[in-house]
């Protein structure tokens, strides 16, 4: 009876620190999905506010010159209704996300695509032998060129963490055929520094901090993503994103 009781005592206490720890990491990930949602809200508002200082600095050159170039005052206006219209935009995604009072570091214009290579070259100064392929872009969304951005900032760094120096990465951004979205893809071959003569590492696959707010940043656009180990070998990240999509 004695030993029974022992044993039945030993299987509940596992099955209770199991449970402990599902809740546990079900609390982390809530907590990354909420600190991820207020910094995107922060940068979308910081793009909104770019968009109407732009239109202010028109509306002003367009109210100078409109006694002596009443054409120059009109393609002035042309611009401030343009910007209007995207930050409007903007606007409806911002209105998506629920942002806490809490505040982040940082002000000033967000990355996009043009950043892709500055980005890129910090990356291989580190020691990572990245390659790009862009295909012909469109001008996009100013949200949709900063989730494509800190998608692939978190991938190399991924890549960084897990692989290390040495390690070969991918990045490849294009447009899909049908013209409704973009397609973000992120790939290793895992043979870094820190993976040779390693056995694979079995936290890369479970979704930690960079993976959730990478799939969050997919999810606001409409999107999805999907990450996971390749066959023969690396990482693989996959972001579809949608340019017309509505925040969820």
């Amino acid at each position: 009876m004695a030993g029974a009781w022992y044993v039945g005592r030993r299987l509940r206490m596992r099955a209770e620190r199991a449970d402990r720890r599902r809740r546990q990491q079900l609390a982390e990930a809530r907590r990354v999905v909420a600190e991820e949602r207020t910094h995107i809200a922060r940068e979308l508002h910081d793009v909104v506010a770019h968009r109407v200082s732009m239109m202010t600095v028109q509306a002003g050159a367009a109210r100078m010159v409109a006694a002596d170039d009443p054409r120059e005052a009109l393609e002035a206006m042309a611009a401030v209704e343009h910007a209007g219209r995207q930050a409007l935009d903007e606007l409806r995604h911002l209105l998506g996300v629920l942002r806490p009072s809490a505040d982040r570091d940082g002000l000033g214009p967000q990355p996009g695509l043009a950043d892709l290579g500055p980005l890129v070259e910090q990356v291989r100064e580190a020691g990572l032998e990245v390659s790009v392929r862009c295909g012909p872009q469109q001008p996009l969304p100013a949200r949709v060129e900063l989730s494509v951005y800190r998608i692939v900032q978190e991938a190399l760094t991924n890549v960084l963490k897990h692989s290390g120096p040495g390690a070969r990465a991918e990045v490849v951004v294009r447009r899909e055929p049908s013209g409704g979205g973009l397609t973000v893809e992120v790939r290793d071959d895992g043979r870094g520094a820190a993976a040779t003569g390693s056995a694979p590492d079995p936290d890369r696959s479970a979704p930690g901090h960079g993976i959730v707010g990478m799939r969050e940043r997919a999810l606001l656009l409409g999107g999805g993503l999907d990450a996971g180990p390749l066959p023969g070998g690396g990482f693989r990240v996959v972001a579809r994103l949608p340019l017309g999509g509505e925040a969820q």
